[in-house]
């Protein structure tokens, strides 16, 4: 049943320049008393601390340090290339490690005003960053009342057309043909990212298959000779190194994934770039599925609508957070952030939404 909420706000202030943080957020995860964010258009991750409530009394996060990716995994574009974002779309915490994980999508190139020959030419122009093809793990520890990164990390090893994932995908009947389409254009684009154990879930911005959104399951370990190479596991029909699983969320894709408990939590909005519908799914048992599954419409709960802007504020992260009274909330942030969720010039506003459980 689709329940409504009451929003709390969290102030986030980053150091300036507070524009290349704020404007893009994609993903968001707690750990301990720091919070994790990203935003796609950099190669780096964001790490705030909890400083107490605002004058409004809501939490705010500041503090902020940036953290170079380049310093702990091995990204085949180079730091001081001109376009060499990673496209960071998801987060995870477990078992000591921060996971992140790349688009793994093509990109069209948008037509400039001014001239119509070149804006089509520049239409039919795709581009590749091999940077986006990251799924990766690094250790953290709490030191000073801080999460702090360590090395070494473990990654898929990644070359110029991919990876190990897109490697065994080539040839799929359902997202083979997606991979050659760029991620916006209901392409392949992998936007959600939620781990237990072993197992790493991959949710689908695109494709959407005749309304059907696909989440991705792998098992993930270190190789046993190399500690920073993770290798994909063979636990899918004919022993390939993932499942699929097919669920029917009204045309929408996977945006983002997190877990709680037994259950799968989906935000879930448009595939295309449009500002809405935008919620979140609850997939009852989806943390832990056997087998390949075409999930139905009994198995799946609408947690909460969430509020979209025009042209802006396009809720992008998702994480559970536990309040002060011990219930559940989920911490959402934005893409485009509105105006009128910036504060000052380094703030900007993310929103809690309580939750129950299934």
């Amino acid at each position: 049943m689709q329940r409504k909420h009451t929003i709390t706000p969290v102030q986030l202030t980053f150091a300036p320049p507070a524009l290349a943080c704020r404007d893009a957020l994609s993903a968001v995860v707690p750990i301990g008393d720091s919070l994790w964010v990203a935003n796609d258009e950099t190669t780096h991750l964001e790490r705030l601390t909890y400083q107490g409530e605002t004058p409004d009394g809501n939490p705010h996060y500041a503090a902020h340090t940036r953290i170079n990716l380049h310093d702990y995994l091995k990204l085949p574009v180079a730091a001081a290339a001109a376009d060499n974002e990673v496209d960071v779309e998801g987060l995870a915490c477990a078992d000591g490690y921060l996971w992140l994980v790349g688009s793994h999508s093509l990109k069209r190139k948008q037509p400039k005003s001014g001239n119509a020959s070149k804006g089509i030419e520049r239409l039919a122009t795709l581009t590749t960053d091999a940077n986006r093809y990251l799924l990766a793990r690094i250790p953290w520890v709490q030191e000073h009342g801080n999460t702090t990164l360590q090395a070494p990390a473990a990654q898929l090893p990644i070359h110029k057309d991919g990876n190990a994932l897109l490697d065994a995908l080539h040839d799929d009947p359902h997202l083979g043909a997606f991979l050659r389409i760029p991620g916006k254009d209901n392409g392949f684009d992998i936007e959600g990212l939620a781990v237990v154990g072993q197992r790493v879930f991959l949710g689908l911005r695109g494709p959407v298959l005749r309304g059907w959104a696909v989440i991705l399951e792998l098992a993930v370990e270190a190789a046993n000779d190399a500690p920073s190479t993770l290798q994909l596991v063979k636990i899918g029909k004919g022993k390939r190194p993932y499942r699929k699983h097919f669920l029917p969320l009204n045309g929408l894709g996977v945006r983002d994934l997190c877990v709680q408990g037994n259950d799968l939590l989906i935000l879930a909005g448009p595939t295309m770039s449009i500002d809405g519908p935008v919620r979140v799914y609850r997939w009852l048992g989806g943390a832990n599925p056997n087998a390949d599954s075409l999930v139905t419409t009994e198995a799946l709960q609408i947690v909460t609508e969430i509020p979209h802007g025009h042209g802006d504020d396009h809720a992008e992260g998702m994480c559970l957070w536990q309040q002060a009274d011990g219930q559940d909330a989920l911490l959402m942030v934005y893409d485009n952030a509105a105006q009128a969720r910036k504060r000052g010039k380094d703030g900007v506003l993310a929103d809690l939404f309580p939750i129950t459980s299934g």
